[in-house]
């Protein structure tokens, strides 16, 4: 059993004990959330789709730690002109478990 969510303005396919990153989540670390919006569960050989959310489907996740991910540098430049812009950036996210798919 698989499902298809969204958070974040992103699409992940979590499956019951799936680890993964996520964009920041206002929770603390070992509280449990519920993303709503299910795109779409495949149960046996069965797949559901939203139209674009499946009503009352739930993916229940606990939340293991929060950090950032590896650093990025932007850097800026125009040729001949003597400019340059170095910056570094660290995307926060929050790493959580799934524990149970309900459709």
């Amino acid at each position: 059993m698989y499902a298809i969510i969204e958070t974040g303005g992103k699409q992940y396919r979590v499956e019951e004990g799936t680890v993964l990153d996520v964009e920041l989540l206002p929770a603390e670390e070992g509280a449990v959330v519920d993303f709503d919006q299910v795109l779409a569960v495949k149960k046996d050989d069965k797949l559901q789709v939203g139209k674009p959310y499946i009503e009352g489907a739930l993916v229940r996740a606990k939340v293991m730690s929060h950090g950032k991910g590896k650093k990025i540098i932007v850097f800026k430049y125009k040729a001949k002109k003597n400019y340059r812009r170095k910056q570094g950036h660290r995307q926060p996210y929050t790493r959580v478990k799934i524990e149970k798919i309900e459709a």
